[in-house]
């Protein structure tokens, strides 16, 4: 009786190891899916903000050869800084721009802006066609630096 005991026993202690070590694999497998996951998605992500900061230099150039208006221009290139969760960063770099910025982001466009009335259309142009009168020159300036400082971000 104690053979067979010892033999029962030991089976288990077999069969309770192999189910141990077979669950010990499959938690190092999807160890190692979730870190190659995390890492596609921090390249996907990596090239996410190179493309981003490669449109900000795209459009900054743009700017400088009147390819593209300031006002589109400096929306186009607050709501990329916004993407990249930066904007608090780079303010400070190109203050003129964020000016501007801040005055024209709540502008309605599009079918929205056909909505208003005239007057209200005028008000709005009234204020963008000032802030671009003083700050034109400011902004030129910040966004020949910033093309230069994205320089490195073009593909």
């Amino acid at each position: 009786m104690t053979t067979a005991l010892i033999i029962i026993g030991s089976t288990i202690i077999l069969l309770l190891s192999a189910y141990a070590a077979n669950l010990l694999l499959k938690v190092r497998q999807q160890t190692r899916q979730q870190q190659a996951l995390l890492t596609a998605q921090q390249a996907a992500t990596a090239a996410k903000e190179k493309a981003l900061q490669g449109d900000i230099h795209y459009i900054a150039v743009a700017m400088l050869e009147d390819r593209c208006e300031l006002s589109e221009g400096v929306m186009r290139i607050g709501k990329l800084f916004g993407l990249l969760n930066l904007t608090q960063e780079v303010n400070s770099h190109y203050p003129s721009l964020f000016k501007h910025f801040d005055i024209i982001e709540k502008h309605p466009i599009m079918d929205a802006r056909k909505a208003l009335d005239k007057q209200a259309r005028m008000k709005l142009d009234l204020a963008r066609m000032k802030s671009e009168a003083a700050l034109e020159p400011l902004i030129l300036e910040e966004v020949q630096q910033l093309a230069k400082d994205y320089a490195h971000h073009v593909s």
